[in-house]
């Protein structure tokens, strides 16, 4: 899994299915306009959802490690 991957939505049912064994860290699904993408979180940081006229724009993210 890496950022920004997307998600199959079924056109006829609009739905996705996640399988989460496939899946061993923490996750989000972003859903904008019919499209949803899989975005894992960093291990430290931020991830920011940035929004415009209620559209996803993009998605930050803001790394770092404790010293």
């Amino acid at each position: 899994m890496k950022r920004g991957d997307k998600v199959s939505i079924n056109p006829s049912t609009m739905c996705f299915e996640i399988d989460l064994k496939e899946l061993s860290r923490n996750f989000v699904i972003v859903v904008s306009e019919g499209k949803a993408k899989l975005t894992e979180l960093p291990r430290h940081g931020e991830t920011k959802i940035i929004t415009h006229q209620g559209k996803v724009k993009r998605v930050k993210f803001d790394e770092g490690e404790e010293f």
